[in-house]
């Protein structure tokens, strides 16, 4: 009886009909990611090993480590290196303390309204392009702009404030660009947060404060960990705010990058630069993804 139940007992794949070949739907983007990300990268590591000649952007062949050593043997491209990742890591520091709370109350607001009017606001800093958000903030933050004349036409100060051309206009341009990315990853980590758990520590005495810290933190560390990664990757490779708001005082990779490039037409050590500053992202993140996994328990 036993065998004669085992027999008749339908396989996993007979309890579900056959369906379609769904993986051909990704094939487009497989395809697209594979021209458009991974040839270039590879290209770009290739350039990095061939004998510097300017003007020249196919490989040539000729392997050499000529453009590593001199970007290790120059403290100028190794500063820059240091001061890109500290930028990166300060300002995705700042974009969590600023956007957690943010994130928090859109995610608890009951009225639905209420919520989807944060959420557009969130939104609509992503509506212009980023050089004319930055231009706006030159505007207001330039040594004539609207801070200084305000401060200036009180007494407040006697010179203008150096709010830009300088390391704090670069983290407070990158801040502003990237402190929606944060929220709206955010927003889905906390709601997907059962209230009730939140409710039952309460129940039992604790405070808002401790409910916080050990419940609706540790669960919402998947969608820290996706804005702090998402912040962190487009703060280390901007070009755009450094170039604006540091007024190409505040050097970081992207800005070696472009000078070596479009001004000197030396692609391969461009392209050595550029290596670097993918390794240096791809090691920083997996630094920061052993570090979040050994405090999250297994949730990220």
């Amino acid at each position: 009886m036993a065998d004669a139940t085992i027999q008749k007992r339908p396989s996993p794949r007979s309890r579900y009909p056959l369906r379609p070949q769904l993986w051909w739907l990704v094939v487009p983007a497989i395809v697209f990611f594979l021209i458009f990300f991974l040839i270039p990268v590879a290209s770009l590591f290739a350039i990095s090993f061939d004998k510097a000649a300017s003007g020249v952007i196919t490989f040539q062949g000729n392997f050499t480590l000529e453009n590593f050593y001199r970007i290790f043997s120059r403290a100028l491209y190794f500063e820059a290196i240091g001061r890109s990742v500290g930028i990166g890591a300060l300002v995705t520091i700042i974009c969590l303390v600023i956007g957690y709370p943010l994130a928090f109350i859109i995610a608890r607001t009951l009225r639905p309204a209420a919520a989807t009017l944060l959420t557009i606001l969130v939104l609509s800093a992503l509506q212009l392009d980023m050089v004319i958000r930055l231009y706006g903030m030159m505007v207001l933050m330039g040594d004539k702009g609207i801070i200084n004349s305000v401060l200036l036409g009180l007494g407040v100060i006697h010179q203008p404030l150096p709010l830009m051309y300088n390391t704090f206009g670069v983290i407070v341009g990158l801040v502003q660009v990237t402190l929606p990315f944060m929220i709206l990853s955010l927003i889905g980590a906390i709601k997907s947060i059962n209230p009730s758990l939140e409710e039952a520590a309460r129940s039992l005495g604790s405070t808002r404060w401790h409910v916080m810290r050990t419940v609706t933190w540790p669960l919402s560390l998947p969608g820290i960990y996706a804005g702090t990664l998402l912040v962190f990757a487009l703060a280390i490779s901007s070009y755009v705010v450094p170039a604006l708001m540091g007024g190409w005082k505040v050097i970081t990779l992207p800005i070696h990058i472009y000078q070596q490039i479009a001004e000197v037409g030396r692609w391969q050590f461009g392209a050595a630069i550029a290596s670097i500053l993918f390794v240096t992202a791809m090691i920083a993140l997996s630094l920061y993804i052993m570090a979040m996994r050994r405090n999250a328990g297994g949730r990220v």
